[in-house]
């Protein structure tokens, strides 16, 4: 790794960032990371606690990755980790928000437009998988305005047009 990648980009230790630091191979290790400590957190929620707790869990999740304590409360946006979350709450909407990230990223080279889309749809398909439980569908929906909210730096740049919101070309 080429040292501590809050220090450059977009400032946080996102698989993104990663990526345009230290390449492919090392973001795919903080992808698999993240996602499998979340699929834990989820793991252990859904067998300790009422279903209707696991979004709220997950949110946990999401503020502590946003905020970690061990590293100044800088970190990641919390994609991944809603990803990994949400791999064991709606494992075929993983596979579809995935798929959409991709789809994006190839359109418009900006991985946050990419990572929106991936949050909704996970988010939908949290929602379908809680029943409509209004307990659940009030931690996932501030779960993904926490996950959008982090990224608003990264909105107002594409607006004003910085280049550090595109992914380099390699």
């Amino acid at each position: 790794m080429r040292g501590d990648p809050r220090d450059s980009f977009s400032g946080n230790p996102g698989m993104t960032n990663v990526y345009r630091q230290s390449g492919l191979v090392m973001a795919a290790v903080v992808l698999i990371l993240d996602m499998g400590r979340s699929l834990a957190v989820a793991l252990l929620a859904a067998t300790m606690l009422p279903y209707y707790w696991v979004p709220w869990i997950g949110f946990g999740l999401i503020l502590g990755n946003r905020y970690p304590c061990f590293h100044g409360f800088r970190g990641g946006k919390g994609v991944a980790n809603y990803l990994g979350f949400t791999l064991y709450t709606a494992p075929y909407a993983v596979l579809a928000s995935a798929l959409a990230w991709l789809l994006c990223f190839a359109c418009f080279r900006i991985p946050f437009v990419g990572s929106f889309v991936m949050v909704l749809i996970l988010a939908g398909a949290s929602i379908k998988a809680c029943g409509i439980y209004s307990w659940c569908c009030a931690g996932t929906i501030l779960t993904v305005i926490f996950i959008m909210y982090a990224h608003r730096q990264n909105v107002l740049d594409l607006l004003i047009g910085h280049e550090d919101t595109k992914a380099p070309r390699k």
